[in-house]
């Protein structure tokens, strides 16, 4: 599948220390241990609408981590999927009349456009679960062939289920009781009271084909994957196991992440799927939650289409830290507009204060579990002090300029 263009990424002298995260399985802040090629699997869309804010937020923070691991010298493995076959994009398909192939093609190409419009650096493997639906059906195989999945005694509907005890660490990602899986397990996607399960836990890795649906071959019969399955099977065949970072949103913390993590390790054998499982907070709308089902969502297609300048959604989004649950207002982009105008005028000056000291503290404050908004107030002060024409150093507007677009992806340039 197509990814986007990768803006240029301006070299920036100095060095930052060590990046730290927090790590949702340990639930503690701690350093990322990458090699020389810094490796991150990060859940993508379901394309059946556009990218709204809490789609943005969540690539943004990762952007900032794949920002930083080449600000310290690595190369960086990022592998992003697409569900481009789920209930979602057949329901909304229905609902409109349209081809879910279709649907999920322009939404897809709509998502990237709004990526290269925020100036996130582009995944090296982007892959749609259409595209690993042979990857995947391998390996529903050897879970079924080691015991770990099986199939329901179903003539009709043979699904395949993963056991939820085929791991012994399994709920060790999400650090979540019985009673707090079976209910986000019911509430995001799970089919608890699908008879012929052994545990209602258990998740679909393979579904049998209904009328109406899309199939492809496998040894159960004609059908397709399941959800978690997907996000395992393209990590697995493009980074392997031991990933630096899994990230996504809060809300796939479980049953996705949990359950794909256990899918690599039942597997493979491997004790942990990823060294940090890595979880951005959700974003609200004026003080609702924001979902498609209250109809609230805010586009970043249609900010764009409205005229507002990418680098401000982007610093607005920035305003909070990635892992806050957070409201979007006017204010936000409003206080997010003139942050973005006084950074432009103060970069643009011929002089300005000395800043090294602001290039250290904007490393040292995002290498501290992406901290962007102390990051942001060090920028903020610099742009004060400049403005004031306070400074003689002909190369510090400039460093700013490139310290920003390096390790905050905002471009200041006219």
């Amino acid at each position: 599948m197509l990814s986007w263009s990768d803006p240029a990424l301006p070299t920036v002298p100095g060095q930052g220390p060590p990046l730290r995260l927090h790590d949702t399985a340990d639930g503690t802040v701690r350093p990322v241990t990458a090699g020389p090629t810094a490796t991150m699997y990060v859940c993508g869309i379901t394309p059946y609408d556009a990218t709204h804010l809490g789609h943005a937020a969540t690539y943004l923070a990762f952007d900032l981590v794949n920002r930083l691991w080449r600000d310290a010298g690595h190369d960086v493995h990022y592998v992003q999927n697409v569900t481009d076959v789920d209930d979602p994009l057949f329901e909304r398909a229905a609902r409109d009349g349209e081809d879910w192939i279709v649907l999920g093609m322009r939404e897809t190409a709509l998502f990237r456009e709004d990526m290269e419009a925020l100036r996130v650096l582009a995944p090296r493997d982007y892959i749609g679960a259409v595209e690993s639906v042979e990857e995947v059906a391998a390996y529903v195989e050897q879970l079924v062939a080691s015991g770990d999945a099986y199939v329901v005694e179903d003539a009709e509907h043979p699904d395949v289920y993963f056991r939820a005890d085929a791991t012994r660490q399994f709920g060790y990602e999400s650090g979540y009781d019985r009673a707090t899986m079976d209910r986000f397990f019911a509430e995001r996607g799970g089919d608890p009271d699908r008879a012929g399960k052994r545990d209602p836990l258990d998740a679909a890795v393979w579904r049998a084909v209904r009328e109406g649906e899309p199939s492809w071959p496998s040894a159960f019969g004609p059908g397709r994957p399941g959800w978690h399955i997907e996000c395992a099977a393209i990590a697995l065949n493009r980074i392997g196991t031991g990933i630096d970072v899994q990230g996504g949103g809060s809300d796939l913390i479980f049953p996705h992440h949990e359950f794909s993590a256990a899918h690599v390790e039942a597997i493979t054998g491997a004790e942990r799927f990823a060294r940090h499982y890595v979880h951005t907070g959700m974003v609200g709308l004026d003080g609702e939650k924001m979902s498609k089902s209250k109809g609230n969502l805010v586009f970043v297609s249609r900010l764009r289409g409205d005229r507002v300048d990418p680098m401000a959604i982007r610093l607005g989004l920035l305003s909070a830290h990635y892992r806050a649950d957070r409201m979007w207002t006017a204010d936000v982009l409003t206080e997010a507009s003139a942050r973005l105008l006084q950074w432009r005028q103060a970069t643009a000056l011929d002089t300005g204060p000395d800043a090294a000291d602001t290039v250290a503290r904007l490393r040292q404050h995002l290498n501290d579990d992406l901290d962007t908004p102390r990051a942001l107030a060090a920028v903020d002060a610099w742009a004060a002090e400049a403005l004031h024409r306070r400074g003689t150093d002909a190369d510090a507007p400039g460093l700013v300029r490139d310290a920003v677009d390096a390790l905050l992806g905002v471009a200041l340039g006219s």
